[in-house]
C-alpha cells in the first residue's frame, strides 16, 4: 500500500515506471516508460510495431486512448479471395503499428518529464542486455519454433541461432536505435520518416502492400470511454474496434443476476458469471468493428432492456448455449499505474499471438502486430476486411469508478479472449465481493471456449469443477504450463488509506507502491 503504484507483468518494466514516479514525474510518465521497457523483456507479447490502447484518469476525469492501426489502402477483399481465414502470420497480416503513436500522444497531453528520460531505461537495457525472466523464456522458445523461418525474425530474436533460456542475458540494439529515432523526432520517424520508410521497404520486400502512405494517415485517437454499472460501480472500457463492449455486457447481465447471495467461488456464483460472459462474447464476436462500420453503437447493447432481455436467457442451474442478440436499430502487456496526485492509468499492448506476425524489420528490432488477422473474410459480417479500417481487436483496458464519480480501481487481464472474462472475474473477486487485488490476481481462473465448454486452470478447485459439471458445464483442465491461456492480471485499487496494488505471478509480475 501507498500514496504511489506501479504494477506490470515483468520486474523490470515496473521499475522503470517507479524510477519515473521518484523522479517527480506523474501516472503517465510512469506508464509510458514501463510500456517502453516491455517491448524490450517481453518482446512475446508486445514490441515495436504493437497497438495499444490507454485509460487515463487525469484527476478529474476519464479519457480514452485508441492507438491501434488501419489496414493498408491496398487490403481488398479481392487481396485475399480464394482464403478462408486472414493470413496469421508474416507481412500479410500487418495492419499499421500504434502503439508508439500512443506513447507520444499520452506524453503530449499528459506527461512532465522529457521524452528522452521516459526511454532511458528502455535504451539501456536493449543496449546493455536484461537476463531473461523464466515464463518470458518458454514463451520465447515456442515462438522461435513456430515463427523462425519469418524474414527478419532469428536474426533480431534468436542470437546464435536458439532461443535464450531462463537467465541468459539478452541484447537487442536495433530496438535502441529505433528508441532513439522515436525520441529524436517525438514519434515522427516511425511514422512520417526514416523508420516508416524502412518498415515500408520491408514489407514491399516481401510482397506484402504496407506503405508510406498508410504508416503516414495514422494517427491515434482520443475517444470517449463506453460504460455500464456493476456491483454499485461503473465499470469503463475503450469502445470498439476492441472487445471492451463484451466485457461490459457479461458485467450488465451479472449485474441483473442473483450473484449477490453467494461468494466467488461458490458454484452457483461463477456459474451465471460463466453464462454472463458467454452472452458477451457472443454479441462480441458477431457485432464488434471498427466502429465507424458497426450497424448498432455501442450504447445499443448496455441499455437495461437489453441488458434484462440477454439476463432472462440464462438458467440459474443449467449451462447453456447461447445465440448473439440483436439490437433494435436506433501474445499481450498489460501495465497500471497511480501518483500521490490522484492519476491513474490503464494501459494495454500487444503483438496480438506470441511475437505478433514473427516478421521484423532487420536491424531495427521493430517485430510487427498480426492485428489483420483479426478481419473477417465472411463479405456480410461487420468485421470483413477493407482498406483503411481497424481489425476487431482483443486488447483492453480496464477502470471503475465508485458512486461518486471518482477513481476506484485501474485493472486488466491479458490472454487473446481472456480479457473481457478477466475484466469479468477481477470486478467481481474484488468490487464485487471486496477481496483485495493480489488475492484476485492470484485466484484459479476459468475460460469459456465454445458451446457449453470452459477451461480450468490446474489448481481449480476439484469440488467446485464436480460441482459445475453436474450443472452442464464441460470442463478441461489445463495443464500447469498452460500460462498465457489464462492471462496475467494487473489490478491497483484506490482506498481511503492509498493505493493497493497486485500482479500475477503467473507472468513474472511486479506490483510496487510507496
Amino acid at each position: 500500500m501507498g500514496d504511489s503504484a506501479v504494477a506490470t507483468s515483468q520486474p523490470l518494466a515496473a521499475q522503470a515506471g517507479m524510477a519515473m514516479l521518484h523522479a517527480g514525474g506523474t501516472a503517465v510518465d510512469a506508464a509510458i516508460a514501463a510500456a517502453m521497457v516491455l517491448t524490450v523483456v517481453e518482446p512475446t507479447g508486445c514490441g515495436l510495431g504493437s497497438d495499444g490502447y490507454a485509460l487515463v484518469w487525469d484527476g478529474a476525469e476519464l479519457h480514452g486512448l485508441n492507438a491501434s492501426g488501419r489496414s493498408p489502402e491496398g487490403w481488398t477483399p479481392e487481396r485475399f479471395a480464394g482464403a478462408d481465414i486472414m493470413p496469421q502470420r508474416g507481412w500479410d497480416s500487418v495492419t499499421v503499428p500504434g502503439a508508439v503513436s500512443g506513447w507520444i500522444a499520452l506524453w503530449r497531453r499528459f506527461g512532465t518529464l522529457p521524452l528522452e528520460q521516459l526511454a532511458a531505461p528502455a535504451i539501456r537495457i536493449a543496449e546493455e542486455g536484461f537476463p531473461v525472466s523464466p515464463v518470458i523464456a518458454k514463451l520465447w522458445a515456442n515462438g522461435a519454433k513456430q515463427l523462425g523461418s519469418q524474414p527478419g525474425f532469428a536474426g533480431c530474436f534468436l542470437h546464435g541461432g536458439t532461443a535464450p533460456l531462463a537467465g541468459q542475458r539478452m541484447r537487442l540494439p536495433g530496438h535502441a536505435r529505433t528508441l532513439r529515432a522515436i525520441v529524436a523526432t517525438e514519434g515522427e520517424a516511425f511514422y512520417r520518416g526514416e523508420v516508416a520508410e524502412v518498415i515500408a521497404a520491408a514489407a514491399k520486400a516481401n510482397g506484402a502492400v504496407l506503405s508510406v502512405d498508410d504508416l503516414a494517415a495514422h494517427e491515434a485517437e482520443w475517444v470517449a470511454p463506453i460504460s455500464t454499472e456493476f456491483a454499485g460501480y461503473r465499470i469503463h472500457e475503450i469502445p470498439p474496434n476492441g472487445q471492451g463492449l463484451g466485457a461490459l455486457i457479461s458485467l450488465g447481465v451479472l449485474d441483473r443476476l442473483g450473484w449477490k447471495d453467494g461468494a466467488p467461488d461458490d458454484p452457483a456464483t461463477m456459474h451465471l458469471a460463466i453464462e454472463a460472459v458467454k452472452l458477451g462474447l457472443v454479441d462480441a464476436y458477431e457485432h464488434i468493428a471498427d466502429l465507424g462500420h458497426m450497424r448498432h453503437t455501442p450504447a445499443d447493447f448496455l441499455t437495461p432492456d437489453y441488458l434484462a432481455k440477454r439476463a432472462a436467457l440464462i438458467d440459474p442451474s443449467k449451462a447453456g448455449d447461447p445465440g448473439h442478440g440483436t439490437p433494435k436499430l436506433g501474445g499481450t502487456v498489460y501495465l497500471s499505474t497511480a501518483d500521490r496526485d490522484g492519476r491513474m492509468v490503464s494501459f494495454i499492448q500487444s503483438n496480438f499471438m506470441g511475437f505478433g506476425s514473427g516478421a521484423v524489420v532487420p536491424d531495427w528490432g521493430i517485430s510487427m502486430q498480426n492485428r489483420g488477422a483479426g478481419f473477417s473474410l465472411d463479405p456480410a459480417h461487420v468485421n470483413v476486411v477493407a482498406p483503411r479500417k481497424k481489425p476487431f481487436q482483443t486488447i483492453i483496458p480496464c477502470f471503475a469508478t465508485d458512486a461518486k464519480g471518482q477513481p476506484a480501481m485501474s485493472f486488466g487481464v491479458m490472454g487473446g479472449p481472456m480479457q473481457a472474462q478477466g475484466h469479468l472475474q477481477m470486478a467481481l473477486r474484488v468490487l464485487g465481493f471486496g477481496q483485495n487485488p493480489q488475492a484476485a490476481a492470484d485466484a484459479p481462473r476459468w475460460r469459456v471456449t465454445a458451446g457449453r465448454g470452459v477451461a480450468i486452470e490446474s489448481t481449480f478447485d476439484e469440488g467446485l469443477a464436480a460441482q459445475l459439471t453436474t450443472m452442464g458445464h464441460e470442463l478441461k483442465r489445463e495443464s500447469p504450463d498452460a500460462v498465457f491461456g489464462f492471462g496475467g492480471a494487473q489490478l491497483i485499487q484506490r482506498t481511503d488509506a492509498g493505493y493497493v496494488a497486485g500482479s500475477d505471478p503467473r507472468k513474472d509480475g511486479l506490483a510496487l507502491a510507496f
